[in-house]
């Protein structure tokens, strides 16, 4: 096997090529040491806890399951107000809990109804012989947990666009986890990083000195800061493989930038790395998991508790890492 990565994974991989591992692949509580390693299911265009199965009702003229106990109701993050929730595709719509959901179907070959709440809004990918009348009713049963993401996707819509940069003098983006202001300075040559020492409480203490004029058009400025962030993010993202290499004792032959929008990295049998250089808006702990991560699969080209026994190794706090990964918004350069 090859490559690992963050998701959605990329298609499958021709001949030749390392097969991908998915970067948020952690061992649930069936990983635990004394369990048989989870085997974790393909993904489906969102991250697990936006995905959801449903049993499908049986193929006419097939035998009925037995009955299963129905799970506890989830508390509903939905207010009792009607809010409603679209995708641009819908083909079909339901109530939920007093929402109107408007959501895409697609019919596939599979055997249980899928749900996915992703960036657009609600996806159901049913089997071909299921009505729509057992679609809206495995909706319904779900509905809380249905609400529940769509609206923590409408507030990760709303942060995205408040983490929009504009791209203008004294605009601020973060860089190794702290806060830097970018100064328009026609007198420095190139991007020239100060740190102030005394700065007041909540105040910034690093500034990013561009040598631009002043009435420099936004996307030359954009231009200019992201080429130094990418510098930066090879100089650092070297120095800590060279840290973490010896400690994993592993040997790296080759490490390449990344500009993905959906892999934090990836690693390849034949010694080479590549990290996403957006990884430089976080503070050294993330970046120091995601480089021990890759390291880690030059040794364990998987995701089973071995693989994760040697991350832990040099990086014992993989689940607060991995938490900042998922949840913290990017700023938004374009």
């Amino acid at each position: 096997m090859g490559a690992s990565r963050w998701p959605p994974p990329a298609q499958e991989p021709r001949d030749g090529e390392a097969a991908q591992l998915s970067l948020f692949d952690e061992p649930h509580a069936d990983d635990r040491p004394g369990r048989a390693p989870r085997v974790a299911p393909p993904f489906d265009g969102a991250p697990a806890d936006r995905r959801l199965d449903s049993p499908a009702p049986p193929r006419p003229g097939a035998a009925h399951p037995p009955p299963q106990a129905a799970p506890a109701p989830a508390r509903s993050a939905v207010s009792t107000a009607a809010v409603r929730f679209d995708h641009p595709r819908a083909s079909c719509e339901v109530m939920l809990e007093g929402h109107p959901v408007a959501y895409e179907l697609r019919r596939a070959r599979r055997r249980s109804i899928g749900f996915v709440v992703g960036p657009e809004g609600l996806s159901v990918s049913a089997p071909r012989w299921v009505g729509a009348t057992d679609i809206d009713t495995a909706l319904r049963a779900k509905g809380r947990w249905i609400l529940r993401k769509l609206q923590e996707q409408r507030e990760r819509a709303r942060r995205l666009e408040r983490a929009r940069i504009e791209w203008r003098d004294g605009t601020t983006l973060p860089f190794l986890g702290e806060t830097v202001i970018v100064v328009i300075d026609p007198r420095s040559t190139g991007a020239v990083l100060c740190s102030a020492e005394d700065t007041l409480p909540g105040v910034p203490r690093l500034t990013l000195h561009v040598g631009l004029p002043h009435e420099v058009e936004a996307a030359r400025l954009r231009d200019a800061v992201q080429g130094w962030l990418q510098r930066q993010a090879r100089r650092i993202f070297e120095e800590r493989c060279a840290i973490y290499a010896p400690r994993l004792g592993v040997r790296m032959r080759r490490l390449s930038l990344s500009s993905a929008s959906t892999r934090w990295g990836s690693a390849s049998a034949d010694g080479s790395i590549r990290l996403n250089w957006r990884l430089v808006h976080f503070g050294l702990p993330v970046i120091d998991y995601v480089v021990a991560h890759e390291l880690a699969h030059l040794r364990e080209m998987n995701h089973s508790e071995a693989f994760w026994s040697v991350v832990r190794s040099v990086v014992p706090d993989v689940e607060a890492a991995r938490g900042r990964l998922r949840d913290e918004v990017l700023p938004v350069l374009e």
